[in-house]
């Protein structure tokens, strides 16, 4: 078992850096080829915020924009807000959080390239279901890369969910329940809403996200203002060492400039879904006249995932718990939160954090769902649902460290045909992205 864990391990390591400069060099290509849609699109999308959307005029199964918004963001707002900004300080140095941010500010174009292609490209089914996301748009390039992309999905959801629970139930153990009792809990709640449609997934996650992201940041930023004069040390170690290498400082091993940007961005990819193209799958059954709206909705929703990394790397640093451990799985934050408010503290993660993971396993069950349904044209798609609720028991009874490697290793390899598409279609497409 360790030679296999020694392999994923250090196959990872050698994917890690070629696929950050890949995702960074797409993120930027795409932001200049969109003339900095970023920036361009910010008094649209107040706009869009104020007015709303205009909607299609078709019947089909739809979500509305916000609904679609939101299922979307329960799979990026998820444990890896809270546990990625210090895997990627751990492993990096407090330099990696900088560019985690860089590439969450040059990625928002490769989302919005990523919804608008998916939405363009989607197709109607004869009982009016939408069929739509990379697999649709990558085929405009060539069949094989939606195919490609599609199968590698199939297995990459499950797995995601599969980890999600596993974190869920990891921290609940520390409160004495057992991982088989969260599993249950986790699989019959999940059975229950996707068996209510793509409306009744819509409906939860645009109450839950908001919830589970003002509780999380609200609670973060008393802690941050109660040490506000800590925060200004941990910007300074953030810039200090962009490009300049980290030394050893207790149990950190220290980090160089390539580390840096390799941990940051990678985990501002896990984080984001920005060039995965995953998060474009619910974003493609939005009910929308233009697609550039939905496009625009989805790109500054990296705002939010950037807002909520930032926040758990600064707390991760002003209470120097990056260099006095080599530890960073979810007791890491359990432990950040109870070192600040004994009491209420854990209550206010567990709390965030059964939300955060739970709408994450419901958007990825949902993508899942969907990306099943692109190739079986929702034939057995009940089956699929059972499936996906008895990895949800699994992943909270498994030890699953090594899945950690093997997910980032798939997730690699699906991002390589949407990103090779969208360079491509930004090219012979380009007229999709403008209305």
């Amino acid at each position: 078992m360790s030679s296999i864990l020694e392999f994923f391990k250090v196959a990872n390591m050698a994917f890690a850096l070629p696929s950050a400069i890949l995702f960074l060099g797409t993120a930027v290509f795409l932001t200049c080829k969109t003339g900095f849609m970023q920036i361009r699109g910010l008094p649209r999308f107040f706009r869009i915020l104020r007015k709303g959307v205009a909607e299609s005029p078709h019947d089909a199964k739809t979500l509305s924009s916000s609904h679609a918004l939101f299922t979307a963001m329960a799979t990026t707002l998820g444990m890896g807000n809270i546990i990625g900004p210090s895997v990627a300080i751990l492993t990096g140095g407090p330099g990696a959080l900088f560019w985690l941010v860089a590439y969450a500010f040059f990625s928002s174009a490769t989302k919005f390239t990523e919804v608008t292609f998916a939405i363009r490209t989607r197709e109607f089914t004869k009982d009016k279901r939408i069929v739509g996301g990379p697999t649709e748009y990558l085929s405009l390039v060539s069949r094989k890369l939606g195919v490609w992309y599609g199968l590698l999905t199939m297995i990459l959801f499950p797995g995601w969910t599969a980890l999600q629970s596993n974190t869920l139930a990891e921290i609940l153990s520390y409160e004495g329940v057992p991982t088989w009792v969260t599993g249950i809990v986790l699989a019959i709640i999940l059975l229950f809403i996707v068996f209510g449609g793509i409306s009744r997934v819509g409906a939860v996650a645009s109450k839950l996200v908001p919830l589970m992201f003002v509780l999380y940041v609200s609670f973060a930023l008393i802690i941050l203002l109660s040490n506000v004069h800590l925060v200004g040390v941990a910007f300074k170690l953030i810039f200090s060492h962009i490009f300049t290498p980290c030394a050893p400082i207790g149990a950190f091993l220290g980090a160089t400039i390539y580390t840096a940007l390799r941990s940051g961005v990678y985990r501002g990819i896990y984080i984001t879904e920005a060039g995965i193209g995953t998060s474009s799958i619910p974003h493609s059954l939005a009910d929308v006249k233009r697609a550039t709206d939905q496009g625009i909705l989805a790109m500054f929703s990296v705002a939010a995932d950037a807002t909520l990394s930032v926040v758990s790397g600064l707390l991760v640093l002003i209470t120097g718990i990056w260099f006095k451990t080599k530890f960073f799985t979810a007791a890491l934050m359990y432990h950040v939160f109870t070192m600040h408010s004994p009491h209420f503290g854990k209550y206010v993660l567990i709390v965030s954090v059964s939300l955060l993971v739970f709408t994450t396993i419901l958007g990825n069950s949902f993508n899942g769902i969907q990306n099943f349904s692109t190739f079986f044209r929702y034939r057995g798609i009940k089956f699929y649902y059972i499936f996906l609720a008895i990895l949800v028991f699994l992943g909270a009874i498994a030890h699953v460290r090594m899945m950690w490697d093997i997910m980032d290793i798939i997730m690699t390899f699906v991002a390589i045909p949407n990103l090779i598409g969208l360079i491509i279609l930004s090219f012979t497409h380009g007229k999709m992205l403008k209305e």
